[in-house]
């Protein structure tokens, strides 16, 4: 999912100066600028690009509820693995070499996914270009920060991002459903070609290369127990359905889930330079922001996945008049998300929190209702009430995380955080297809079964406004300053 951060949190693991060394051309900063901005613009168009396209890619490979949830998830769960080990890559290889080879798997993935036959291989390509998105949006964060070192034009900068970030939202479905209609899902993959491979080609000639004076060690068993461990508790949610949920299957991928997690928490202590400090989760701003992270992005995930699935198949909207329907989300993403940024900055996270908190409530509480012949106008309300929700809390997700935390820390933090957002994605698609599944399996029509999601996502709006209060407490800022003297 694309996102706005600050560069100063972006680097994982990288120190406060940086070894710079000067590509042709390279005193262009807002050019670097631009260059980086296409790589947000094709991996955050691909987010909303493909679910509007389920609906066609399911009738012509004929794939089933499952085989369209690991389309999605087999793109994210991929990222949220290898978002970490991609900036650790960068720091110790060169930012703009990860950066390309980064732009040039995803392209190369976005090809081969439009020339899919077989649901499997689809999912395999969605795969490759999950490879190539965890190279980009973190290790393009780290290249601005380095493009611009003062404060007043890396805020610009920052704010160019996130203005792209909200673009891609908003032009995906319109693009999407557009071309999906027109030529077919296939050319949805197409419009990253050439923006991909003008991005290489203009990175190797103006970016600078960059690499961080102590990069952080490898981890490879941390890293294969979050693998194995998401991996596992994915599939077993997706397939468990129709697998059974008492079959040996299921049963053991769900043991292997738990004692994946259960053997990185007890790996991880011992190690001199984790994957993933532990200790972090001791201040209750990061803690809570971690789950705001995977309760925000697997609500946004799974109002995609149904949505796009209940206007075609529920209400036979056309793609493209799909895409229209989404834009009321992304226009208020669009104006959220930069008016909490100025709240946060004065105010602290608490009034995003609770206006976000606020928001979800209202707009998943309309959505329990859902039924085949819902007035449009009051759709286009609920979407444009969740797309405030996520535009407010989006920037108090990052402020929780590096509240706090030592500058050598704070890329770390604002990582793990990130990664909750793309492991809360996975989760979303997989459960709300499961329990859509699960209820139609019961008799009830796709409209009826789509219910209990809503009222899942109505807890997590709950849960947002508690966590709004508790992580802006005296207790909590206490709590911050402990862990800060832990890394000090």
């Amino acid at each position: 999912m694309p996102e706005a951060k600050t560069p100063s949190t972006t680097s994982v693991g990288s120190n406060a100066v940086t070894a710079v060394s000067r590509a042709p051309g390279s005193s262009h900063p807002n050019l670097i600028l631009g260059i980086c901005c296409m790589s947000l613009l094709i991996v955050g168009m691909d987010v909303t690009i493909v679910n509007v396209a389920l609906p066609a890619i399911q009738q012509d490979l004929h794939a089933t509820l499952s085989g369209l949830q690991w389309i999605l998830d087999a793109y994210t769960l991929v990222v949220a693995t290898l978002l970490m080990l991609s900036g650790s890559l960068s720091d110790r290889f060169g930012r703009r070499r990860v950066f390309q080879i980064g732009l040039v798997l995803f392209t190369a993935g976005s090809l081969l996914c439009s020339m899919a036959h077989t649901i499997g291989q689809l999912i395999g390509f969605r795969a490759l270009q999950g490879l190539g998105a965890s190279m980009l949006n973190p290790v393009a964060l780290s290249i601005i920060a380095n493009a611009f070192r003062e404060p007043k034009a890396r805020a610009h900068a920052v704010g160019v991002w996130g203005a792209v970030a909200g673009v891609s939202l908003a032009i995906g479905p319109l693009i999407g459903g557009a071309l999906t209609q027109a030529v077919g899902w296939r050319s949805i993959f197409w419009i990253n070609l050439p923006i991909g491979l003008t991005a290489v080609a203009l990175a190797a000639r103006f970016v600078p290369e960059s690499k961080a004076p102590r990069a952080r060690a490898f981890d490879p068993i941390g890293q294969l127990l979050v693998f194995a461990g998401l991996a596992s508790l994915t599939s077993a949610v997706i397939e468990g359905p129709h697998t059974g949920w008492t079959s040996w299957t299921i049963v053991g991928l769900f043991v292997t889930a738990g004692a994946a997690l259960a053997l990185f928490v007890f790996y991880e202590p011992r190690r001199k330079d984790p994957l993933l400090d532990l200790r972090f989760f001791r201040s209750i701003p990061f803690s809570s922001a971690t789950l705001l992270a995977v309760c925000a992005f697997a609500s946004f995930a799974g109002f995609l996945f149904l949505n796009a699935l209940y206007l075609q198949q529920a209400r036979g909207f056309s793609a493209f008049h799909t895409g229209l329907c989404t834009l009321p989300l992304a226009v208020m993403m669009m104006v959220s998300a930069p008016l909490s940024g100025r709240l946060v900055g004065r105010y602290g996270t608490r009034p995003s929190l609770l206006a976000a908190g606020a928001a979800f409530l209202l707009s998943t509480l309309m959505l329990t209702r859902l039924s085949s012949d819902t007035p449009l106008a009051l759709l286009l309300l609920a979407y444009a009430l969740f797309g405030l929700a996520l535009g407010m809390v989006n920037p108090a997700i990052t402020n929780n995380a590096v509240a706090g935390m030592p500058l050598s820390q704070a890329g770390v933090a604002a990582a793990i955080a990130s990664t909750g957002r793309q492991v809360g994605a996975a989760l979303g698609v997989a459960v709300a297809g499961t329990v859509v599944a699960a209820s139609h399996a019961k008799g009830l029509d796709f409209t009826q079964a789509t219910h209990p999601i809503w009222w899942i996502m109505t807890g997590c709006g709950a849960l947002v406004l508690l966590l709004g209060w508790a992580s802006n407490t005296p207790w909590a800022h206490t709590s911050t300053s402990r862990v800060a003297h832990l890394f000090n």
